[in-house]
């Protein structure tokens, strides 16, 4: 039987070949977190694995700038913009 171990240091973590295969959830979850993982093969660094910075902003529906652009919008909520450019079902057939 392997033994499995994750080191953590300075905020950032060390995981050997096998924590890679058997432990790929907790190395997923630091990265997650912003945490750098060096990857450790026979107690030696080989590698860093270093997380994707994400440039996708999350923003509300009602902060997006087609709300607002137009004349009518001053009298509609964000939902009645939606409702209006959705139309109804019944204009489907």
């Amino acid at each position: 039987m392997y033994m499995i171990s994750i080191h953590l240091e300075d905020g950032k973590m060390k995981a050997t070949i096998l924590d890679l295969r058997y432990k790929m959830k907790e190395v997923l979850k630091a990265l997650e977190r912003n945490e750098q993982v060096t990857v450790l093969y026979r107690g030696k660094a080989k590698g860093i694995i270093i997380p994707a910075k994400s440039d996708a902003k999350i923003i509300k529906v009602h902060m997006h700038p087609f709300f607002g652009s137009s004349v009518m919008s001053e009298q509609k909520t964000v939902l009645e913009e939606l409702d209006d450019l959705r139309g109804s079902r019944f204009d489907d057939i």
